[in-house]
C-alpha cells in the first residue's frame, strides 16, 4: 500500500497480525475459504470504528475512478434495499443477502483494506470480556468445525488493540461519537472522502 498516510500504520500492522493468526489457525483446521451459500460477503455486518471507516474510504480512492463510481452506486442501492431509506437510518434491518458493494467477481475489490470482522470471520473463536463468561463463536457452517477439536483463536487481543487504535485515531482526527455502519453506509455517508486529519 504505497503512499498510505502514516496515521494508518498501526491499523495496517494490526490487520497483518489478524491475518497471520487467522491463517495459522485455519491451516491447523485444514480450512480454506472458497465461498459458500452462506457467504459472509452477503451477510449484514456493522463496523464500529472511525479508523476502519476512514481506511476504507482511503482504500476506495486507490481504485480507478470508474470503479469508485460503481462502488458508490452499489452502496446507494445496498442502503436502499437494506434500510428502506437513507443511509443514516439505523433501524434494525434484516439481512437481505445483498452482496457487499466491494464484491466483484467473487473477490473483494479492496481486500487489503477490508475491516476487522471481514478478516476474523469464519473460524471458531473466543472473546474474553472482564467480568463476563468467555464468549465463544462456532465458526461458519462451511468449515464443518463441529467434527474438529477446538483450536484456540482468541479475538480479545485484537479487539483491545483496535480500541487503542480507535482512541488514538479519534484524538488525531477529532472524530467523535459512536459509529455503527455497513461498508455501504460508510461510503454513502462520506462521499466527500474525508479519510483523515
Amino acid at each position: 500500500m504505497t503512499n498510505t498516510p502514516e496515521y494508518f500504520s498501526p491499523l495496517i500492522q494490526l490487520y497483518q497480525d489478524m491475518d497471520n493468526a487467522w491463517n495459522q489457525v485455519a491451516q491447523q483446521y485444514g480450512f480454506q475459504c472458497n465461498g459458500c451459500t452462506d457467504n459472509c460477503c452477503l451477510s449484514l455486518f456493522f463496523h464500529h470504528t472511525h479508523a476502519e471507516a476512514s481506511f476504507l474510504e482511503f482504500g476506495l480512492q486507490t481504485l480507478p475512478r470508474k470503479d469508485q463510481m460503481q462502488v458508490l452506486a452499489l452502496s446507494r442501492d445496498y442502503c436502499r434495499q437494506t434500510f428502506s431509506g437513507p443511509a443514516n437510518n439505523h433501524s434494525r434491518p434484516a439481512s437481505q443477502k445483498i452482496p457487499c458493494p466491494l464484491l466483484k467477481k467473487n473477490m473483494c475489490s479492496l481486500y487489503n483494506f477490508r475491516p476487522m470482522i471481514c478478516r476474523l470471520h469464519g473460524l471458531p473463536h473466543e472473546l474474553h470480556k472482564p467480568g463476563f463468561n468467555v464468549i465463544k463463536g462456532p465458526g461458519c457452517d462451511a468449515g464443518k468445525f463441529d467434527g474438529h477439536e477446538y483450536i484456540p483463536f482468541d479475538r480479545t487481543p485484537f479487539y483491545k488493540q483496535m480500541a487503542i487504535i480507535e482512541m488514538n485515531f479519534r484524538q488525531l482526527t477529532g472524530k467523535t461519537g459512536k459509529i455503527k455502519k455497513t461498508i455501504a453506509q460508510i461510503f454513502v455517508d462520506s462521499e466527500s472522502f474525508d479519510y483523515g486529519p
